[in-house]
């Protein structure tokens, strides 16, 4: 398909000049609009304004310029269909090869603080996207570009063809305009849905709309047999690993990106310095001390065995007391992910090569946008908030005749917050403000304590328990107290309930309920 004349209309004019001459250049002549049109003259390229082309004016403050028949019959017009081009001939209308438009930045208008309704409303474009749609349903035809960093990919080949581009690069920007265009609508619809309250507001509409851009692409999945890349949602503006940044390090696998964000979330929860250090998404060990090195030491030492090869996760900027305690103490880090680095931790933490190394901007900001969780099945997906409930003490039942220690309250809710993050069925020993022993993703909740209590060893002694949900039965009661517990909290919630409670009053227990569960799937 030879390029003849194009029509050029864009917001981002990055590339346009270049581009405009390069065409000129093959003799193609140039249509265009407004500032577009002015840019394209200044650069010394002959133009004819879209008034001129159609005879019809601009009107309605640019709302109508390129919505004209003589534009889109250019566009549409079949070329090897006899009778579209008698249609064209007695109408004195033209064909137009090329489409070059890229639509008004409705998604970084309605990003600004306190953008207005009035702003946001004029920024949904209607011309840019019909002229796309109408030029990418006839791609055997019409070239149609959106994406200003195809400008010299396209040049080059138009340059080796004497002005033509071949089918395969016609069909591939096709593909791109429809992802744009319905991206575009899927952003104008939630904002319409969230600003305006229209009938799609709600937490989970009936219809839901995924935008997401492709990062990079990995090396390969959960196996090296499964292909795998890397997708962000860009609206979403909270800290995470889809916005951090790389440091240092080889490329982030699929199992990296999935652990980094366990270790994330969990840092997330606490005020004080805090260290998680994380293997196939669960923690291995956690703590809260006054500095961080202390916190890092501390979740070290609940299962430093299962720490080899795993993700390092803190909430404070990495200084250099901490760097050399994971250069002298680890055997093996895959990742760190933390708010930041002191230069000099930076630099003692680059010397393990592989070592990757990430940075969260903005860490501890909250967002109004931030996501739902979501899990994928064959042919369908879940959606949930996120789990973010938080207890009180105040809102806490103590249920057994002993009452907590003002240590094992502390202790407690500090475990309690870490089983969120644990696979169930979760089951988490704590001394302090530290975990010794973490029991995760067994099918019987008293499995879990067996093997929290072995990882704990003799740390479990004088050790407090929480548990993501209710005990079934006493049996995980009287395998904690052989452990060496003294104090637990869970849901309750168990139609034996009352068989639980009476089996730790008989075993000097301290037990709470929280009336919350936290299972993790």
């Amino acid at each position: 398909m030879k390029v003849k004349r194009a029509l050029i209309s864009v917001s981002d004019k990055t590339g346009l000049e270049e581009f405009a001459k390069g065409i000129h250049d093959l003799g193609v002549e140039i249509i265009s609009t407004g500032g577009t049109a002015k840019a394209i003259a200044q650069a010394g390229v002959p133009v004819i304004e879209v008034s001129d082309y159609t005879g019809f004016p601009e009107m309605l403050d640019g709302r109508v310029k390129t919505l004209h028949p003589k534009i889109h019959a250019g566009l549409l017009a079949l070329r090897d269909n006899p009778e579209h081009m008698k249609k064209l001939q007695e109408q004195g209308m033209g064909l137009i090869d090329m489409v070059v438009v890229n639509l008004y930045p409705f998604e970084k208008t309605v990003a600004k603080e306190g953008v207005k309704e009035e702003e946001a409303i004029e920024n949904i474009d209607i011309g840019g996207p019909s002229m796309l749609r109408s030029a990418a349903k006839n791609f055997k035809s019409v070239a149609v570009i959106c994406d200003p960093s195809r400008y010299p990919a396209i040049l080059k080949e138009l340059k080796a063809t004497d002005g033509s581009l071949g089918d395969k690069t016609l069909g591939e920007l096709a593909g791109e305009v429809f992802e744009k265009t319905s991206r575009y609508d899927g952003a104008i619809s939630g904002y319409l849905a969230k600003a305006l309250g229209s009938r799609l507001e709600g937490d989970l509409p009936q219809i839901l709309n995924l935008k997401f851009a492709k990062i990079q692409d990995l090396r390969y999945g959960e196996n090296p047999h499964q292909k795998a890349a890397f997708y962000r949602d860009e609206s979403i503006d909270e800290p995470g690993v889809s916005n951090a940044v790389q440091l240092h390090g080889k490329e982030l696998s699929f199992n990296n990106i999935i652990d980094l964000n366990a270790a994330l979330e969990i840092v997330k929860e606490f005020d004080g310095p805090a260290a998680t250090i994380i293997k196939h998404t669960n923690p291995c060990g956690t703590a809260a001390a006054k500095t961080l090195d202390k916190a890092y030491m501390g979740a070290l030492d609940c299962d430093p065995i299962s720490a080899f090869g795993s993700i390092v996760g803190f909430n404070r900027v990495v200084d250099v007391k901490t760097a050399k305690a994971i250069l002298k103490e680890a055997d093996f880090v895959e990742c760190i992910i933390a708010p930041g680095y002191e230069r000099e931790a930076l630099e003692a933490l680059k010397v393990k090569k592989n070592l990757r190394l990430l940075e969260v901007k903005g860490f501890g900001q909250k967002s109004e946008n931030y996501d739902k969780d979501m899990k994928k099945v064959v042919g369908g997906l879940l959606i949930q908030d996120r789990d973010t409930a938080g207890i009180k003490q105040a809102e806490l039942k103590v249920v057994t005749r002993r009452k907590p220690t003002k240590s094992e309250m502390a202790s407690l809710l500090f475990g309690w917050v870490v089983a969120k993050h644990v696979k169930s069925n979760a089951i988490v020993l704590c001394r302090g403000t530290k975990t010794v022993g973490v029991g995760a993703g067994q099918m019987s909740r008293v499995d879990s304590v067996v093997i929290a209590s072995r990882k704990a060893a003799k740390s479990a002694k004088g050790s407090t328990l929480a548990s993501d949900a209710f005990f079934p039965k006493e049996d995980g009661i009287i395998a904690a107290k052989k452990a060496g517990v003294t104090a637990i909290i869970q849901p309750g919630g168990s139609i034996r309930d009352a068989e639980v409670i009476k089996t730790a009053d008989r075993l000097g227990l301290a037990m709470i309920f929280t009336g919350i569960r936290h299972f993790k799937h």
